[in-house]
């Protein structure tokens, strides 16, 4: 794929402010610039602390989905988590109700400010509320390996911790402490792939169990899966998840999980990817297109086409918009 200009981008380019229910990573609005391409629609929205190298590969990413489009798929639909923000637990069931049918829990953890034990309260409510749900917790970098042993211990039993510590020898520690405890937790890589020059360190030190992988950050759909591939010849597990996307970021995570390729298990049938972080459009009060119908846990792996009329209602303020036309230049020096 071509690298495109600058002026081919911001001449289709949209610059939008969604307003978000809850705080979110540390926001209450989500911008996103939408490039309305000839093969479909695109988005760049590194977070706004990324710098240019960094905030590059989003922006092939949007390219890809503007430009090139993306792979057949292999499936129209696919199993996803609901994912519950760092929130106190009488919050809790109100937004479990926003995910019917969602057999697979993501809840955040490790929230500065936050003490483990409002993480506990946050986890039970979630059983409560859901019995018998997989919990998967994600503390974004936010524990010592200490910490993250004894969240393991109070929180269990879990799915996975994602990304407990921050680097990836720390990872190894925790995912080996934990085996040899005999506690029958997994360890996820998210930021130590995405955010790593090398994303398989995680396979080689054999500090993780499972790869969160996000389509944005990773420069698109088709590097993703080439990434993924990898991963899982490593024997490592592969989640599909947002990087709090729009509607139509969203579009290339559910293009990545409907592209996967068939995995069989040793009786020869057909194992369905791990429930995906891809239902996260219900964080947002509004968002660029309709929020994809989630029923009984799944939602369809079919592109949303944005109206223009919300792009428009969600416009940002003209010097946010010039802001995110700069970045764009920026961030295009490191591909061209």
């Amino acid at each position: 794929m071509n690298t495109v200009s600058a002026d081919e981008i911001l001449d289709r380019a949209h610059v939008v402010s969604l307003p978000m229910r809850v705080r979110f990573r540390g926001v209450t609005t989500r911008e996103a610039l939408l490039i309305d391409g000839p093969a479909g629609w695109g988005e760049f929205a590194p977070f706004l602390e990324y710098e240019p190298a960094e905030a590059a590969n989003w922006l092939r990413a949007g390219i890809e989905a503007a430009w090139a489009g993306f792979p057949d798929p292999l499936r129209d639909h696919v199993e996803v988590n609901a994912t519950i923000p760092a929130v106190s637990a009488e919050q809790v069931p109100e937004i479990l109700d926003r995910y019917p049918g969602c057999r697979t829990i993501k809840v955040k953890v490790a929230e500065k400010g936050k003490t483990l034990a409002d993480d506990i309260a946050r986890v039970d409510a979630v059983r409560e509320a859901r019995p018998g749900a997989v919990i998967r917790v994600d503390a974004n970098r936010g524990w010592t390996v200490a910490e993250a042993l004894e969240a393991a211990r109070a929180l269990g039993p879990l799915d996975y911790l994602e990304q407990p510590c921050a680097s990836v020898e720390e990872l190894a520690e925790v995912r080996s402490t934990l085996q040899r405890s005999g506690i029958f937790v997994r360890v996820a890589a998210d930021e130590s792939i995405r955010r790593a020059d090398d994303p398989f360190k995680v396979a080689e030190l054999r500090a993780a169990d499972v790869a969160v992988v996000k389509v944005a950050p990773l420069g698109g759909v088709r590097p993703l899966l080439d990434i993924t591939a990898r991963l899982r010849a490593s024997q490592m597990d592969v989640t599909v998840a947002s990087a709090l996307d729009t509607a139509v970021g969203m579009n290339a995570g559910f293009a990545a999980v409907a592209a996967l390729p068939r995995f069989e298990d040793d009786d020869a049938l057909d194992v369905p990817p791990a429930a995906a972080g891809l239902a996260t459009g219900s964080l947002f009060l509004a968002d660029v297109a309709p929020e994809r119908e989630l029923v009984d846990g799944f939602m369809s792996t079919a592109p949303v086409i944005p109206e223009l009329s919300r792009v428009e209602e969600l416009a940002a303020a003209p010097d946010r918009k010039d802001w995110w036309f700069q970045r764009v230049r920026e961030a295009l020096k490191f591909i061209q």
